[in-house]
């Protein structure tokens, strides 16, 4: 996986808490392999594991271009190696990471119970140490708490260094909300951010969904936020700041450095040089299991016009190569194996066979037409979250990733789902997987019963954006969620959009995972409430003007003004009072509605007079009956009653 240019150094806010785990990441990628081999990295989620990783890759690149970083997730590995193992290439897989001078590896806490996995983790880290080269690792937990790991595994580790990442601290929070509005352009009034800060989040990713929530809330009202109002709106009691110490002075430059850099640069330039770097890269393809003819063409020759650009060429023939394989592995185990994948004389080969495999898997669900944000009515109940769809619809990946939307059932949370995805949809070779829940949970069900998972997940890792509707139906549905982090996580990584919605607020979700509910956080949670009287006589002009022309004022005005928890439940009045009226023949009227809906009956045809005694009646069998029982209004007697006899 590519570093995420975003994860750097000087962009990762250090405090009390992370303080110890960012100086170790600072001196492994300054020396790499020579202190704190391996360093193992710790905390709960969302606290910058991940950040420090690719800092470390990042900064080392930047001290010795030439140095090779692999930065992957333990998933990652683990279907490289089963697809190395089913190719037939296990020693092309060792020869790739043997050959790393960094190795990052995150999330190894799922080594749980994987024996074949450790005993590999194991073999590869004793390579790297012997060679002095540098392996870093991140988890949830600290080495002696992953269930069933190799014992040897935790004594390796201990004998690097093994630190931990806490919550943030005040100064820490204050600053990284300080620092996110800025690169946001969000402006808040004095004391808001400090306000925030005052409350403990549960990690960076909660407190920066916070700043969306706040954001968001601002762009769409024209007073600004205060101290208090932030507060009431994020369910808080106010609370007073601490005061925010001056910031560390900033770190000399590392002169060393430059000067190892120029001296590479020197010796870079000689001429005679040309021949050893092409056959050290002969030696290095041939290992990794590439075919070489190009290279040791260049060999006969007595002096090429380029042998750099020829190398350069030659990399990135193998790193398409690369992507290619990983790509129609993930579609076909068994199509990984194919020689064109391990020639870099057969790129456009390599690149029609994974055409071919495109094009025999079935698109993803994408959204229904019908639900558009032309068909969508806005009050204040949804202002907040039409808002922020708009702007995911608009800036895909760069707004508010992920986004969430929450709120009861029938307030309209499906139809801005599809919205937003038939927005994104418009895009040139946009791929936009749009679908429920339960169709995700079905459709990877019947690929586990088909033996068919890795097409099911090459099918949703193409995806563009990917928007599921009722993300809480997943609750207690472990592999279902285990398949969605890795996604959220995949897709997240290379900036796609991401839209989901829920019942409830992930939080207060019973059963789904904490690692995807801290991800959520990440984003923005924005709520759709019931419907107020503004929103529910917009919903009802629109549709009766859509089913019966220009609607009666009488008529909105009345049924705008009986109680309905959800939109559902206005549409579904407005669709009994239509009913009605076309089987009546008649026009739609307030009259109509208040009949229907309230049992009012209309005024008679012709005024009648009856003779009316006490309520009660003796019968002829001396039983008292109720006047109920009897008809006091006959006007035309021709009319036939029928009596219930009991």
């Amino acid at each position: 996986m590519d570093l995420n240019q975003l994860f750097r150094f000087d962009t990762f806010l250090v405090g009390a808490s992370n303080r110890l785990a960012a100086t170790a990441a600072r001196t492994v990628a300054q020396t790499p392999g020579t202190a704190y081999n391996p360093l193992f990295i710790y905390s709960a989620t969302g606290l910058g594991k991940t950040h420090l990783l690719m800092a470390i890759g990042q900064q080392a690149k930047q001290v010795a271009p030439t140095v090779v970083v692999e930065y992957l997730t333990l998933e990652e590995f683990v279907e490289a190696f089963h697809a190395a193992v089913a190719a037939g290439q296990s020693d092309a897989f060792r020869n790739r990471f043997g050959n790393v001078d960094i190795l990052l590896i995150d999330d190894v806490q799922f080594l749980t119970h994987r024996r074949e996995m450790q005993a590999e983790l194991l073999r590869l880290i004793g390579q790297l140490q012997a060679a002095d080269k540098q392996i870093v690792l991140s988890s949830d937990c600290p080495p002696a708490e992953i269930e069933g790991l190799d014992e040897r595994l935790v004594s390796g580790f201990a004998g690097g260094l093994i630190v931990d990442m806490g919550r943030p601290d005040f100064e820490t929070r204050l600053a990284i909300l300080r620092r996110r509005s800025e690169e946001r352009g969000a402006e808040f009034g004095p004391g808001v951010l400090e306000a925030v800060a005052a409350f403990e989040a549960a990690n960076v990713r909660e407190l920066v969904g916070t700043l969306n929530r706040l954001a968001a809330f601002q762009a769409v009202n024209e007073a600004p936020l205060t101290p208090e109002s932030a507060a009431a709106l994020l369910g808080w009691e106010g609370g007073e700041a601490p005061a925010v110490p001056a910031p560390p002075p900033p770190k000399p430059a590392d002169e060393f450095s430059d000067f190892l850099s120029d001296v590479t640069s020197v010796l870079a330039r000689q001429v005679e040089a040309w021949r050893r770097r092409v056959a050290e890269a002969i030696m290095r393809w041939e290992g990794e299991g590439y075919r070489t003819a190009r290279l040791e063409a260049l060999l006969n020759q007595s002096a090429p016009v380029s042998s750099e650009a020829a190398l350069r060429q030659f990399e990135r023939d193998v790193e398409r190569l690369r992507e290619l394989e990983a790509e129609m592995t993930g579609m076909d185990p068994t199509g990984g194996g194919h020689a064109a994948f391990r020639d870099p004389d057969r790129v456009a080969d390599a690149e029609a066979l994974v055409q071919r495999a495109r094009d025999g898997l079935s698109p993803p669900p994408g959204p229904s037409a019908l639900w558009t944000f032309e068909q969508y009515a806005s009050g204040e109940a949804n202002r907040v979250a039409l808002s922020a769809a708009r702007a995911v619809g608009e800036q895909p990946g760069r707004r508010y990733n992920p986004l969430v939307l929450v709120g009861p059932a029938g307030v309209g949370k499906t139809h801005l789902l599809h919205a937003i995805a038939n927005l994104l949809a418009q895009a040139p070779g946009a791929v936009v997987a749009c679908l429920s829940a339960q169709d995700f949970l079905d459709e990877l069900v019947q690929a586990i019963e088909r033996d068919r998972v890795d097409p099911w997940r090459a099918r949703y890792r193409r995806v563009t954006a990917l928007l599921l509707d009722d993300v809480h139906l997943l609750a207690g549905k472990e592999r279902s969620q285990e398949e969605l982090f890795h996604l959220f996580n995949h897709m997240a990584a290379a900036q796609r959009q991401l839209v989901f919605t829920a019942n409830a607020a992930p939080r207060a979700v019973a059963g789904l995972d904490d690692r995807l509910v801290s991800r959520f956080d990440g984003g923005l949670v924005a709520e759709l409430a019931p419907p107020d009287r503004d929103l529910r006589q917009a919903l009802i002009r629109r549709h009766l003007a859509i089913r019966a022309g220009e609607p009666d004022g009488d008529l909105v005005d009345y049924l705008a003004a009986r109680p309905a928890d959800s939109a559902r439940a206005v549409l579904g009045l407005v669709q009994r009072v239509l009913g009605a009226a076309e089987a009546r023949g008649a026009i739609p009227t307030a009259a109509l509605a208040r009949e229907l809906l309230e049992g009012a009956v209309p005024p008679a045809a012709r005024a009648s007079v009856s003779v009316r005694t006490s309520g009660l009646v003796a019968s002829p069998v001396g039983i008292v009956k109720s006047r109920e029982k009897f008809v006091w209004s006959w006007p035309n007697p021709a009319d036939r009653l029928v009596e219930e006899l009991s």
